[in-house]
């Protein structure tokens, strides 16, 4: 998130350079000639979810989430996300995650359809904890009160997936994986290349500029503000307003609307209205 904010909102086309590599990498993954696993033992969000969306089976250490951030970044998860979890866990819960950025803990995940199979990763005093809380899971993960995270079930479970198929015959796999994903691919080559277009533009705007931004400084996004500022017949597209004004004194030309002074010379612009951007 941190390159998102200090190169892609800077460099908006940059951004279409990443996403070509992006799919690649997901695409890879959906085309591969066998199946692939993923093996999920941290946070699954955002583009790592959509990886693994793009795999066949997964298995899930029971101690991590799933989710997508997208829209409370700025931002659209339209690298997977979008296009395949209406497919794999239904419109409504596809919504939850996508709309309002709901994490899916493993457990959940298992009973939606979300992950293959969940296998237990938190340890207390040599037993396994097979359903973690919440509180059990912050432990584990800080080392305190004799929890820790094992991995040694998560590894066994991989394996154990592996092994059943490599007991199926090859070809018939391939086959097998391709008609399997006729929906993902419709869905996916329907969108992808138009979300890479858009999403290029919509780095250059104020939404991802301040939903970035917010992250890497751990603090909640302006939005109210943003919301604030549209309604009062504000700009939510640029930052400090459309580049429509145009200095007198230097002759510059394109500088945001709401500017009181020229970002060239530092001349005043005369009857320049104040506004109060919200998100600066």
């Amino acid at each position: 998130m941190k390159e998102y904010a200090s190169r892609f909102v800077r460099r908006p086309q940059d951004y279409w350079k990443y996403m070509a590599v992006f799919r690649a990498a997901v695409e890879s993954l959906l085309r591969c000639g066998k199946p692939t696993i993923a093996r999920l033992n941290g946070i699954v969000v955002g583009g790592g979810n959509e990886l693994h969306l793009a795999c066949d089976l997964s298995v899930a250490a029971s101690h991590i989430y799933l989710g997508q951030v997208g829209v409370g970044v700025g931002s659209v998860a339209s690298g997977g996300a979008t296009q395949w979890l209406p497919l794999v866990v239904g419109d409504r819960r596809a919504r939850a995650m996508l709309l309002m950025n709901e994490r899916v803990p493993a457990s959940r995940a298992v009973e939606w359809g979300l992950v293959t199979t969940m296998a237990p990763s938190i340890a207390r005093n040599g037993d396994w904890v097979t359903s973690p809380s919440p509180e059990e899971v912050s432990w584990a993960q800080k080392g305190e009160r004799g929890y820790r995270i094992d991995l040694e079930k998560l590894d066994d479970a991989v394996d154990a997936l592996a092994a059943r198929l490599l007991g199926m015959f090859p070809e018939c796999l391939r086959y097998t994986k391709a008609q399997t994903n006729f929906w993902k691919e419709l869905a996916w080559n329907q969108t992808v290349g138009h979300a890479q277009e858009w999403l290029a533009l919509h780095f250059a705007a104020v939404e991802p500029f301040e939903g970035m931004q917010a992250f890497v400084d751990k603090r909640p996004a302006r939005v109210a503000e943003l919301r604030k500022r549209i309604a009062h017949g504000g700009s939510g597209d640029y930052l400090h307003g459309p580049p429509s004004r145009s200095c007198g004194h230097c002759g510059q030309t394109g500088l945001p609307e709401e500017f009181r002074f020229c970002g060239r010379c530092g001349a005043p612009f005369a009857g320049a209205r104040e506004r109060d951007s919200g998100v600066a």
